[in-house]
């Protein structure tokens, strides 16, 4: 498949004990921008013995440092592995153009942050994968520290190459470029795989991901073959005794501590404050989410472990912001307790508390008053869908009474600045459903100025729907270019008098086609990063005729991948990664969602069987703890719908 592609003349001993030394490096960060970013350094970062440490991990973020180092799931990995003695865990983030330019002008290998290391010189690089349109910047990292691009052309002097996150639940269009990839929750699985390398990956490569690939959670791609059909999607199949037919997600029954000497950066990043994860999944049920699934079972943190783990924060960073991360932070149980608590408790210092991705339905007057006389910053919804009808078919579970009651509440609390969530090209979605949103901003809009007078704003940010494997909505297709900028049109005539950012349909198109793609997309991205391609998801940076022309260079169709819908009993690429919720759930759901029924959150309630607790091992005991976020009462039985 990638026979020819290869042609830029690959130095198999680039970057291998190369000294990246001070002096080398003050002669080219002169001559690019926010120099800080490549120097390390900061306040927090670990920096360990060299020689002193068994296994050496570089824990790799493919995009600019700013959006890494506000990477929770990097600074948790990162506390985790440093905290044993045995093993080091350093960083690495893609470099901007200029800094690429002058390290291949200098000559100059990528290298960690903390003792500038060649990333050639680490035993394990580990990315995480939290967006498609990162995937060409893993190839300017790889390329940068001399490492072979494709898995198959490395040896046993080149690092192994792993990666997880969430677009690892669909690895396949990446296959070809990573050794393995480790499915779920990395805090267990990833430090039986660094224990595991130092036992036995110093010898044969093949024989070591033969023996990882027995490690629950982790899928390596070369122990297994694809074959592709006329009209259909590439489906792996194992190929060696080693290679598991399924490969079941690893989860943690409980949360793990949160770090909280976290490392400050020196330049502002794009979540410039301290961030505490007070749950973990979802059980509300949206059906365009994949998040909701992918991170189920709901699990809380305890609201003392989360006041104790804020005074160690604030603390060793220096912040003056707090932010309680979760998929739906008032969603929990205590969530009150827990803000008044911390307003207390920092109020002399001036430390704000903050509530990202609240859901309109439970953001309560009681938690409002919390923050009064407090610094307030700008509240987001996302209602999601501007018709009642809609919002049924995606099961989001709020009316336009929860909508207008919560922004009510929010401006009489003192909030002026809101910001409002929708989504375009959502399946059954119609003309009438657009002008909706339309309707209601203008009615949020009316109610602010009433309250809070000509200083009240309301915002709209209108993304594009996008298929997402293991959601009950990844069968449907991607909403066609000419009737979704239409439908941008009509938004922008509408509410010309309002702040609206939406998504480049040409940006979009390549999302859905990387999320649902299979193993063939491999060629197409590295050709497009041959072309030039570089940080596709930065509007300045994005060419999409690299992308295009790569298509069709490989004889694909991105609209293949994107814009048709999918049939239900065929195999998916992503089929034999089983994230707990079975197919057979998902395609009821979809079912439901075409008949527009909705899904009660099954939180305390009926449990809809959806096969988390059937998948994992202690399941039921951990619900009927109060472990889990799952109805202890009916733990796996199941209603019959």
């Amino acid at each position: 498949m990638f026979a020819g592609l290869d042609r830029r003349g690959y130095n198999p001993n680039w970057g291998l004990g190369v000294e990246v030394s001070e002096e080398r490096l003050d002669q080219i960060l002169s001559q690019v921008t926010k120099p800080a970013r490549y120097t390390g350094g900061e306040w927090n970062s670990v920096v360990k013995d060299w020689d002193g440490v068994r296994t050496k991990v570089l824990l790799a973020y493919p995009d600019l440092y700013e959006v890494g180092m506000s990477n929770l799931g990097l600074m948790i990995l990162y506390d985790l592995i440093n905290k044993e003695d045995d093993f080091l865990a350093e960083r690495a983030y893609t470099p901007w153009v200029d800094m690429e330019e002058a390290l291949r002008g200098a000559k100059i290998p990528l290298y960690s942050l903390e003792t500038r290391h060649a990333l050639g010189d680490f035993d394990i690089i580990g990315f995480s994968l939290s967006y498609e349109l990162n995937y060409t910047n893993i190839l300017t990292m790889l390329d940068l520290a001399g490492i072979p691009l494709l898995s198959c052309q490395r040896s046993e002097s080149h690092p192994l190459v792993i990666a997880g996150g969430s677009c690892a639940y669909n690895p396949e269009p990446l296959a070809d470029f990573f050794d393995l990839f480790v499915i779920g929750e990395g805090e267990e699985v990833l430090l039986e795989l660094v224990e595991a390398y130092g036992k036995w990956g110093k010898g044969e490569r093949d024989q070591f991901l033969r023996r990882a690939a027995q490690i629950e959670g982790v899928y390596v791609p070369s122990l297994y073959e694809v074959a592709y059909e006329d009209g259909a999607l590439g489906s792996p199949q194992p190929r060696t005794p080693e290679a598991k037919p399924v490969i079941t997600r690893r989860i943690l029954n409980r949360l793990p501590p949160p770090p909280t000497e976290v490392i400050v950066p020196y330049v502002e990043a794009v979540h410039d404050r301290g961030m505490i994860e007070i749950m973990r999944g979802c059980t509300r049920g949206c059906r365009f989410c994949q998040a909701g699934v992918i991170y189920r079972p709901l699990r809380e943190r305890p609201v003392e472990e989360v006041l104790v783990a804020a005074d160690e924060l604030l603390k060793a960073t220096g912040y003056e912001e707090v932010s309680l991360v979760s998929l739906s932070s008032c969603d929990h149980s205590q969530i009150e307790e827990m803000v008044r608590g911390l307003v207390t408790r920092h109020a002399p210092q001036q430390v704000t508390v903050s509530l990202p991705s609240l859901r309109v339905d439970s953001f309560s007057l009681g938690l409002a008053t919390l923050f009064q006389g407090r610094r307030k910053t700008g509240l987001t919804f996302a209602p999601e869908a501007g018709s009642q009808r809609l919002r049924e078919v995606i099961n989001k579970g709020i009316t336009e009474e929860d909508i207008l009651s919560t922004a009510e509440r929010a401006f009489r609390a003192g909030w002026q600045r809101i910001k409002l969530y929708f989504m375009l090209g959502l399946p059954t979605e119609t003309r009438e459903d657009v002008a909706a949103i339309c309707d209601l901003v203008k009615r949020i809009w009316g109610m602010g100025r009433e309250i809070g007078g000509r200083r009240a704003q309301v915002s709209i940010s209108a993304a594009t729907f996008v298929p997402k494997p293991h959601t009950p909505f990844q069968w449907m297709p991607l909403e066609g270019a000419a009737s979704l900028k239409e439908k941008q049109a009509f938004l922008r005539r509408e509410l010309k008098d309002f702040r609206l950012s939406w998504n480049d349909p040409q940006v979009t198109l390549l999302e859905a086609v990387l999320s649902r793609g299979d193993r063939r997309l491999g060629a197409v991205i590295h050709e497009a990063w041959r072309r030039g391609a570089r940080f596709d998801a930065w509007d300045e940076l994005f060419e999409p005729a690299n992308w295009w022309e790569a298509f069709q260079d490989q004889g694909l169709d991105p609209d293949f991948y994107a814009r048709r819908p999918l049939d239900r009993d065929a195999p998916l690429p992503w089929d034999h990664i089983d994230v707990g919720v079975k197919k057979g759930f998902l395609a009821r759901e979809c079912e439901r969602a075409l008949r527009g029924q909705t899904t009660p959150d099954c939180r305390g309630g009926p449990c809809f069987a959806c096969g988390v607790l059937e998948t994992f091992p202690g399941a039921r005991e951990a619900a009927r703890q109060g472990l889990w976020g799952c109805p202890p009462r009916v733990a796996g039985r199941g209603e019959d719908r």
